[in-house]
């Protein structure tokens, strides 16, 4: 065979790997085709992630549904007891269902972290790609408000606007843990965006006159949305502890609301003598944060090859 037989060049492939006599590119374009979905799916992360959370959703959902006893009624004759056949977390010491209860906080605290991990996404994503394409007056004013909010911890902030929460209804605390958790990826999505409105698409955008919210819109955050998509999808779980970490010390949802924090609150002095009370909640609680990071990590894996993609 020739040296010169393009033949010899443009294989891909071991023959027993399946691309012999394939051409190189062809693989190429057939890898970078690959679905991203698949690709996160490829890590026993994002399976174990995913699946779990599904489970946990639909769980907290439909689990109701299938259950006897509901969060508000309480058992006359089971005052304090522990699990059985006919109360599967056991009850309080008013007879209540503590299985009903964890399905009725836990979906309170999955509703709290989709919403407010998201909707603190969007707006770092909003800020940072506005102080960083238009830079100037508007960049120092914001870059100025996000220091002073990232002097402040979100903590203490929440702790002190918490009689407001107290007089509104849970949607205030959405808003509250979104609105204080947000200025890290802003100034990452500022610094990817001052990149980002020097390359030549943008300029030629902005030459022709296209409006600058429109640019931001198609051309900036399209190109930082892999970073949005692994802080969202994080998100949801530090939003969820957060709330439970402010409903344990009574700063978030409050009674006779029910959440995974206030269960946790609530069994915690009797963690030792009757722990259904306290460890079923807080199991709950691990398995919901613990596979939103395992689905978030898998994200980042699949965007950033540098982060630690082959580890698997």
């Amino acid at each position: 065979m020739s040296l010169l037989d393009p033949t010899t060049t443009t294989t891909a492939g071991d023959p027993g790997d399946g691309n012999a006599g394939v051409p190189a590119h062809v693989v190429d374009a057939t890898s970078r085709r690959t679905p991203f979905w698949r690709k996160v799916l490829s890590t026993w992360r994002a399976r174990i992630g995913a699946t779990a959370l599904l489970l946990i959703i639909l769980w907290a959902f439909v689990g109701p549904l299938l259950y006897q006893w509901n969060s508000v009624d309480s058992d006359g004759l089971a005052f304090g007891m522990g699990p059985s056949a006919s109360h599967w977390f056991g009850t309080n010491d008013i007879g209540q269902d503590i299985y009903a209860q964890t399905l009725v906080g836990l979906q309170k605290s999955l509703l709290i972290g989709l919403i407010a991990g998201p909707g603190s996404t969007l707006i770092a994503g909003i800020v940072g790609a506005i102080a960083g394409y238009f830079g100037g007056f508007a960049d120092r004013a914001i870059v100025w408000a996000i220091d002073l909010l990232l002097v402040i911890p979100s903590f203490y902030a929440l702790v002190l606007l918490s009689p407001v929460f107290k007089n509104l209804t849970w949607v205030a605390l959405i808003v509250g843990l979104a609105i204080f958790n947000w200025m890290i990826m802003a100034r990452v999505i500022r610094g990817q965006t001052m990149s980002l409105r020097e390359r030549d698409y943008v300029k030629a955008a902005r030459f022709m006159g296209v409006p600058s919210s429109t640019i931001i819109r198609r051309h900036i955050l399209p190109n930082v949305a892999s970073l949005l998509i692994i802080d969202a999808t994080l998100g949801v779980g530090a939003m969820i502890l957060a709330e439970s970490t402010l409903s344990f010390f009574g700063f978030g949802i409050q009674v006779p609301d029910v959440s995974l924090g206030t269960l946790l609150a609530a069994g915690s002095q009797s963690a030792v003598t009757r722990p259904w009370l306290f460890v079923l909640p807080a199991a709950t609680l691990v398995a919901t944060v613990l596979s939103t990071s395992l689905l978030g990590d898998a994200l980042r894996d699949a965007i950033d090859p540098t982060s630690g993609a082959n580890r698997d």
